[in-house]
């Protein structure tokens, strides 16, 4: 036997009957019609017809034999005819010589039937003979197996024989024999490697064919094949499904009768073996989706449907019907060793195949609800075998869906189809389709930051930075989904870009609260659907410090708007009509703008804050520093809004540290914020020593003498404790303000001296006025001034006093008081201090002619404070002092 997808592994035993048995009847016999036997093991079909001339050597074969002059001398002589004289009776005259030749012709003939048997000829037939199939098509299904027909073409080669002697017996032997036809026959068929039980049966019908070298017969005949035990095919289909079958190797075996014209040959004992290895064993044929659909169940049913087109390469020429057949959906567990989990059914209709042409499918699917154990969550992981298999599907990753086998809703179909294909599991690769950037648009309003609170543990999430805001995203759906979907909720974990650099990680491992709208396709774009959540509290988790110091310095000092870029994975909880289900790590990008600070106000930064500082109170203080506390007043230009549990910050001055300011428990809005309590620590000496003494008397000085001054505030690591590099970020961002102005009380007024600033409704002046006018003792060289503190609830004391009158530049008089006097606050009157008056100066003598009435004067004066523990020495310079001359 020979096929196009085998090869011989054994050999076949000859038939022990008597070769005397045999008979041989000449190649110009008339042709016999086929009988109802053959065998699997020789390759003798039967035929429809086949051609009488051979090519080579053998075309001689049907020439007439030329009569030498013997041969006629023989003849006559056997006729009784002479050409001298009459003839004797045959019996009596020539009984040697017909003997003689009775004798060699059965000599002839039982040496050519011997050499018909012999093993020469076995090898030759083994190795020339060839069959073609040109198609292989299914009949009918029968109440016991199927009835085939095969059509090919069936030719002997002798040049395919390896030996010439066996070639040149076995091209004599055909030549003698010319046609050999099998009677029908039976074919067991069994696989040696699964046990010893029989698989199949085929009954193959008589079959003749020519046998001389190079004729070719062509065949077509019907066999019905009944299968074998039903647990050997189906470990074999598990084999082979499951890729643990290497080689197969089918064993037939069969009793063939064969005769040559009227001459029986015998029953030949056939055993043949053929094994199939490698790529020669059948693949699953290749198919291409063409149609994909999944939709709302039909008329009324419950769940969700789907509709498929496959186009199936088909390779092979077989012709067949499939009936209709239903078969159950699967997916793997959480684990290979789990077992599969059932999804949904599919159907199809009859599909009939036809030799080597691609078959178009149509498969209806239909998932009525989901198993619990396809939606849970796998052990010590967050995903349920739902999410692995969408997840794998939306990334373009292969996955695997199993079919099991079969339910055939059409009664006709007989009962050992169904026995047969029961339970076997056919694994089919599913190919997956990268969808590619899903999100059409993402944004953020009315976002919200809340800074880690002081006690949170460094690692955990309460120690991040935390957004909430109403997030929109607008998601591509895919054309295949048409059903209702409606998201309920969502997660993600998304990484945060700038300039395609990553700073930071977004973690929303809570489920947020969110509602979905489905937009229809319009014009290019496909439908889509928009998802609102409001996030609430979702760490941001900062990865690179130098990133987002360039982030914060954007949003802080840049005159446009930056973008952030987005790469998440989100997951998404659905209502659909088989249930409400998580599909997780959605591939999702998007863009997000953020205005910078003041934007709105021409990009003033932090300028645009405009803060303002009222009741100023000392806390506490040392022998070092004080502790202030006062309320602000600030704008904020942006959008968004803050919760500040605790915040502090570096106050410098010339790049040296003088103290720090801290809020706790503060609420930022958008707009004018009010009330804003600040402590604010002032110690010069323990941060920064010598130098940080020297630059906070200048500031004090300078401060209350009405110079501009300005302050610079600065993050450092301490700013959030339990998030050391955001405070490190911001640091790169120092933010520098103009001092805020102190404002003491003011003196009543009757609006009605032009002279007094206070009356003077157009001056806005804000610097400090501690001295707010002074009268001058001529007789008794003594002044009182009146001073306004700044301070609200604290008095501070004047412990030495050294200071200077100017009228003009020209010096009036110097005040030298070396005893300690308070100032409470609000308005006071200083005791009276002895003025030492500069006698015959300029100063001096307007001073006198200003006796009874005021002058402007000028003083610098080096002068001690102490606030409880605190001692401070600083110089004042001030200008515009109303004075009034008194005896």
């Amino acid at each position: 036997m020979d096929t196009p997808d085998g090869q011989w592994a054994s050999t076949r035993t000859p038939s022990s009957r008597p070769a005397s048995q045999k008979s041989h009847r000449s190649s110009r016999s008339a042709r016999s019609q086929p009988s109802s036997r053959t065998t699997e093991e020789t390759p003798l079909l039967a035929r429809e017809g086949r051609t009488d001339r051979s090519e080579g050597s053998d075309e001689a074969d049907d020439v007439e034999p030329e009569h030498t002059p013997a041969t006629t001398s023989l003849l006559r002589s056997l006729s009784g005819s002479s050409e001298t004289g009459p003839l004797k009776p045959l019996w009596k005259r020539r009984w040697p010589s017909i003997l003689a030749l009775i004798i060699l012709c059965l000599v002839v003939v039982i040496i050519m039937l011997g050499f018909l048997t012999t093993e020469a000829v076995q090898e030759y037939a083994i190795q020339a003979a060839d069959f073609h199939p040109t198609k292989l098509s299914l009949d009918s299904l029968t109440d016991t197996g199927v009835r085939v027909r095969v059509q090919g073409l069936f030719t002997m080669d002798a040049s395919k024989v390896r030996k010439t002697s066996v070639r040149n017996i076995g091209r004599l032997g055909a030549w003698i024999a010319r046609e050999v036809e099998s009677e029908a026959t039976h074919v067991d068929l069994y696989l040696p490697e699964y046990g010893t039980a029989m698989v199949g049966t085929a009954r193959v019908p008589g079959i003749k064919v020519n046998i001389r070298n190079r004729h070719t017969t062509h065949l077509s005949f019907f066999a019905d094949l009944d299968p074998g035990s039903f647990d050997n095919i189906r470990n074999i289909a598990n084999d082979w499904l499951d890729g643990r079958l290497g080689q197969i190797r089918i064993k037939g075996k069969a009793d063939v009768p064969l005769k040559s014209g009227l001459i029986p040959l015998g029953s030949q004992s056939i055993e043949e073996s053929l094994v199939f290895q490698g790529h020669d064993l059948p693949s699953l044929p290749r198919y291409d989706i063409t149609k994909f659909n999944i939709r709302e169940a039909r008329n009324g049913s419950h769940g969700m449907g789907a509709d498929f087109s496959i186009l199936v390469t088909n390779e092979y020429p077989v012709d067949f019907s499939i009936p209709p057949v239903s078969v159950d959906v699967l997916v793997d567990g959480c684990v290979p060793s789990d077992p599969y989990i059932m999804v949904g059914t599919a159907a199809t209709e009859r599909v009939h195949v036809e030799p080597k042409v691609d078959m178009q499918v149509n498969v209806t699917g239909k998932v009525e609800s989901l198993p619990e154990e396809l939606t849970a969550e796998c052990p010590n992981s967050l995903k349920s075998p739902l999410d692995s298999f969408i997840g794998n599907y939306m990334h373009g990753e292969g996955s695997t869906v199993y079919i099991k086998c079969c339910k055939f809703p059409d009664p006709e179909t007989p009962d050992w189809t169904r026995a047969l294909l029961r339970d076997i599991t056919v694994p089919v690769p599913f190919a997956g389709r990268d969808m590619g950037n899903l999100i059409k648009n993402f944004s953020l309003d009315d976002v919200h930051f809340s800074f880690p609170d002081l006690f949170a543990d460094p690692d955990s999430p309460e120690a991040q930075p935390q957004i909430s805001a109403l997030v929109k995203v607008e998601v591509g759906l895919p054309n295949e989904m048409n059903f209702p979907l409606n998201v309920t909720g969502i997660g993600a974990n998304a990484d945060v870009f700038y300039h395609r650099k990553k700073f930071g990680k977004l973690h929303l491992t809570r489920w947020q609260a969110a509602n979905s709208t489905r937009i229809e396709a319009h014009g290019e774009e496909g439908p889509s659907l928009l998802v609102e959540a409001d996030i609430k509290d979702a760490p941001l988790e900062i990865l690179d410090d130098d990133v987002f110091s360039e982030v914060v310095k954007g949003i802080v000092l840049g005159g446009r708007p930056i973008t952030l870029d987005i790469k998440a994975a989100m997951d998404v909880e659905v209502n659909t009509p088989i249930g409400k289900f998580a599909v997780r790590e959605i591939p999702a990008e998007g863009v997000v703008p953020v205005k910078p600070v003041g934007h709105d106000k021409g990009g003033k930064g932090f300028g645009a804050l405009s803060p303002r500082i009222y009741n100023l109170t000392i806390m506490d203080t040392s022998p070092t520093g004080v502790t202030l506390q006062a309320l602000v007043n600030f704008t904020n230009p942006t959008k968004y809004s803050a919760t500040v549990p605790y915040f502090n910050i570096n106050i410098l001055v010339n790049d040296t540290i003088l103290g720090q300011a801290t809020a706790k428990n503060v609420f930022v809005h958008p707009g004018n914020n009010t009330n804003v309590a600040v402590t604010a620590v002032y110690d010069p000496i323990t941060n920064s020593g010598r130098a940080g003494k020297f630059i906070g008397k200048e500031l004090l000085s300078q401060y209350i003498s009405g110079y501009n001054t300005s302050l610079t505030l600065q993050t450092h690591n301490g700013t959030i404790p339990s998030q050391p590099s955001l405070g490190f970020a911001l640091s790169h961002l120092p933010v520098t303000l103009p001092t805020p102005r102190l404002h003491g009380p003011k003196p009543p007024s009757d609006g009605n001296d032009p002279k007094d600033p206070n009356d003077d409704p157009s001056n806005d002046d804000d610097s400090p006025h501690f001295i707010r006018d002074a009268t001058m003792h001529l007789i008794s060289s003594t002044a009182v001034f009146t001073l306004a503190s700044p301070l609200s609830t604290t008095t501070l004391y004047i412990t030495n006093l050294n200071a200077t009158a100017f009228y003009d530049g020209n010096p009036s008089g110097k005040i030298l008081y070396e005893l300690p006097f308070a100032v409470p606050p609000g308005l006071s009157m200083t005791p009276r201090l002895p003025v030492d008056w500069s006698l015959g100066s300029v100063g001096y003598e307007a001073i006198k002619k200003a006796l009874g009435g005021t002058l402007k004067l000028s003083a610098y004066a080096d002068v001690s404070v102490r606030i409880g523990r605190w001692n401070q020495d600083i110089w004042f310079r001030g200008g515009a002092i109303g004075a009034n001359v008194r005896l």
